[in-house]
Formats: structure tokens, C-alpha cells, sequence
């Protein structure tokens, strides 16, 4: 299947663990192309909003749904990936802010950390209630207000360095079955981090997103 969506704008990405619209509303305005993957429509619906293409196994829209919505359905059948896997697969955009895939099932949550690390762009950030996950980038500096959390968790083998941290993880090696970093918090008002491999999610308080995003845009990607 060809590419559904290509843009210079960055993407909403709608997924099913559902989002309210205030949030939705906050994304769109940061960017304002709108995608659903799968089931991530029905919660667009009934925000009043229409995607400007749904993408997915389609297992879960609402059937009449899918046929008010016609050639903006995308069908990938296969069952190998996630609906959030095949989104990236088929756009193409600076940045994407996906919600409603943080916050409901734990193996939803899992397998959207999972497609993070398989598509390898710190680009991608998981937007819920009260945390934004994405990929770490190689490096990320940005301000952080003294006290906020931030959490590491890796999801394969990787080090890193960083400033910022009550507790600096310079000299450490993190794996999803060793060392892990959660819950760690600024001691300082500036972050910043370097990694040595594409496998470390990185967890920002909700609050972080204006200056988090900008700074992701900023950072090399892997």
C-alpha cells in the first residue's frame, strides 16, 4: 500500500484508549493534520471531528462509522503489527502527537513503547493525562521546572549521560531486566540528556509538552 498521508504539518494521531477534547484541541493546534488509527475514530466522532484518514485492522470502528467515513478508511489487514505500527508506517510528517494510546489496557500501553523503539524517530510522542512518552533522542536539552519527574525506562540495552538529574545516570547501564530510571526528578532547571542507542522511553510530566516538543524538534533523530 502507498503512503495514505504525506505533510509538512505534524500529525494528531487518534488512538483507542480515548483522549477529551480539550486535549484533543491542544494537539491540533500544534499539529493540526488529523489521522485515526482504527478505533481511535469512534472517540473523534464523538468529539464531533472527522480524521482526515483512518488507518488500521479496522476491528474496532463503529461499522456505520466506516462507511460514512469511505475512501478515507485504510484497510491493512494483517495482524503482525499494532494499529499504531501501520499509522507509522503510512504517514509521513515532521512530528506526530499521538493520544489515546497511554492510560487503558497495559498491553496497549506496552506495545505503543514498543512501536516507539521499532520506528526509531524520537518524533513520536505519546500524549496521555499525565505523562508524554517518546523515544529519547541521541541528545535533548531543554528547561525543566526544578522538582518535575522525569523518568528512563530502557527498553534494551543502552547508556547514557545527562545533567539536570537528582541522580545523574553518567556510567550506568540500563536494561529492561537490570538497571532501570524511573522516577527520577530535576534538581536543577535545565535538562540534559545523551544516549548511545535507540532504546531508551523517555517519561515527561503532561506539563512538559510546549517545551518538550520544540526541543525534540531541535535534538538529532536516530
Amino acid at each position: 500500500m502507498a503512503l495514505v498521508l504525506q505533510t509538512q504539518s505534524g500529525i494528531t494521531l487518534a488512538g483507542g484508549a480515548g483522549f477529551d477534547g480539550a486535549t484533543l484541541a491542544e494537539a491540533l493546534a500544534l499539529a493540526p493534520e488529523l489521522v485515526a488509527a482504527d478505533g481511535g475514530a469512534n472517540h473523534l466522532d464523538n468529539l464531533e471531528q472527522a480524521p482526515r484518514a483512518v488507518i488500521g485492522d479496522l476491528d474496532s470502528i463503529h461499522p456505520d462509522l466506516r462507511a460514512k467515513l469511505g475512501a478515507r478508511v485504510h484497510h491493512v489487514p494483517e495482524q503482525d503489527s499494532t494499529d499504531l505500527d501501520k499509522c507509522l508506517r503510512y504517514v509521513r510528517a515532521p512530528f506526530l502527537i499521538c493520544l489515546g494510546f497511554l492510560g487503558a489496557r497495559t498491553d496497549h500501553t506496552l506495545a505503543a513503547m514498543n512501536s516507539l523503539v521499532r520506528h526509531k524517530s524520537a518524533r513520536v510522542l505519546l500524549v496521555g493525562t499525565e505523562d508524554i512518552c517518546l523515544l529519547a533522542p541521541p541528545e535533548l536539552e531543554m528547561p525543566v521546572a526544578r522538582g518535575a519527574r522525569v523518568s528512563l525506562f530502557p527498553m534494551g540495552p543502552v547508556a547514557g549521560r545527562s545533567t539536570g538529574l537528582e541522580w545523574p545516570i553518567d556510567g550506568l547501564a540500563f536494561a529492561p531486566d537490570a538497571r532501570i530510571g524511573t522516577s527520577n526528578r530535576m534538581a536543577g532547571d535545565r535538562l540534559h540528556l545523551t544516549f548511545d542507542a535507540p532504546g531508551m522511553i523517555l517519561m515527561m510530566e503532561r506539563s512538559t509538552l510546549q517545551h518538550l516538543l520544540p526541543a525534540v524538534m531541535q535534538a538529532p533523530d536516530w
